[in-house]
């Protein structure tokens, strides 16, 4: 068994994401959300879908990347 390195759980099905050269042990995808998703620049939320970025800036959604002055992004190509 392995313990999420976020919540200390020692769990059976624990699982392993390696991001940027670095091997991370979690008990659940939302251990794993909390620890390695991106927040919103403008809200906040963690980005666990897709996301938008612009000059480095990562938003949920064009609108709120809209509401922080980013006008060249769109919803569809």
């Amino acid at each position: 068994m392995a313990k999420c390195e976020l919540c200390g759980n020692d769990y059976d099905k624990s699982f392993e994401v390696r991001l940027e050269g670095r091997t991370h042990v979690f008990d659940s995808f939302e251990c794993a959300i909390h620890a390695l998703a991106p927040t919103c620049a403008h809200c906040g939320c963690r980005v666990i879908g897709h996301g938008v970025e612009e000059e480095g800036q990562i938003f949920c959604c064009v609108h709120c990347a809209r509401s922080d002055g980013r006008t060249e992004l769109k919803d569809r190509a």
